[in-house]
């Protein structure tokens, strides 16, 4: 039996879920999670999901914001027992687990960077902000321009010919020189049998075929040299690096609304929970923008400190006090 997780936060038609048959399931804003959550509200390391004999537990693993199952919340380290369609929320977001017989998920990391995209995508569109990709002209003569890839699947072609999506000057570009391709979250170029070639970080690109163009690295057809901006990427990466945001006691998350047959298979859950969103789908946060802070383990100066360098100077004038009165007494 496989555990699926399923996110139930966000606008996601169809639905973001991955399944696993694994003895430990991490859930998580950081990185290493195999449950990959960028929002603010989830802890780097949240929440874990393990094996049991037939059962699955799920256990806070000292979160900023808790783990709740339904309106229970979890006390740290304190296993539950899950039962399948059950709806735990880690920070803001909302999760199904459900125990059933299905296959697991081939690329299991893969998957989980690609709901994390896909939720930090939705939440930057949900702003209003750019989430497109835009290969950029780095060198060349034509140093500056730009083409938005804002559709997946397209094959966007870019050369010296007339009407192509990016039209070069650059006398050593073919007509039609390459086409890039932006599926999921990547990024794929391809040689269309150029007469000077192609080069992907220096290395020739075989004509005829697409290759995973990565983050970071150029694209070279005669003088022209090109990038691309990934302003999800560059999102996630800035969440992921920032401090854990602490929700208000008072701040209020309704589970998410199932369809019809979703509620059937949930219906305990749901009936579990306080409250319950008339529509739609639970929220997620409006992401952070700015400078990543370092550090992860909450904000600024905290009053144990204050405590503990109080303490300290207390320490520091007795000692001195100390020796002041033993140099009188002599």
């Amino acid at each position: 039996m496989a555990l699926t997780v399923v996110v139930r936060s966000g606008d996601q038609s169809p639905p973001l879920k991955v399944s696993f048959d694994a003895p430990r399931i991490v859930i998580g804003r950081g990185q290493g999670c195999e449950v990959r959550l960028p929002d603010p509200s989830v802890s780097h390391r949240h929440a874990s999901i393990r094996q049991r004999g037939s059962d699955y537990v799920v256990m806070d693993e000292g979160s900023t914001n808790g783990t709740f199952v339904g309106p229970v919340r979890l006390s740290p380290q304190a296993p539950r027992v899950l039962r399948s369609g059950d709806l735990v929320r880690v920070g803001r977001i909302w999760l199904e687990l459900t125990n059933e017989a299905v296959p697991v998920t081939e690329d299991a990391q893969l998957a989980t960077r690609e709901i994390a995209l896909s939720l930090v995508s939705a939440a930057l569109a949900a702003q209003g902000e750019a989430a497109a990709v835009k290969v950029i002209v780095k060198g060349g003569p034509d140093m500056g321009k730009e083409l938005q890839l804002v559709e997946f699947e397209r094959a966007y072609a870019i050369g010296r010919g007339p009407g192509l999506d990016l039209t070069l000057i650059d006398p050593d570009a073919s007509r039609r020189h390459i086409e890039v391709t932006r599926r999921g979250q990547s990024l794929w170029v391809k040689d269309l049998g150029s007469k000077n070639g192609a080069l992907l970080d220096g290395k020739k690109l075989e004509p005829k075929r697409d290759a995973l163009w990565p983050t970071g690295k150029l694209v070279t057809l005669g003088a022209t040299e090109l990038a691309f901006d990934d302003p999800i990427a560059e999102a996630l990466v800035e969440i992921e690096a920032s401090s854990d945001e602490k929700m208000r006691d008072g701040d209020a998350v309704d589970p998410p609304t199932m369809t019809p047959s979703e509620a059937s298979a949930s219906a305990r859950a749901t009936r579990e929970s306080a409250t319950c969103a008339e529509g739609g789908a639970a929220p997620i946060a409006r992401l952070p923008r700015g400078a990543a802070k370092q550090s992860r383990g909450g904000s600024g100066f905290r009053m144990a400190d204050m405590l503990i360098a109080l303490l300290a100077l207390i320490v520091l004038a007795a000692s001195i006090g100390g020796l002041f009165w033993l140099f009188r007494v002599r």
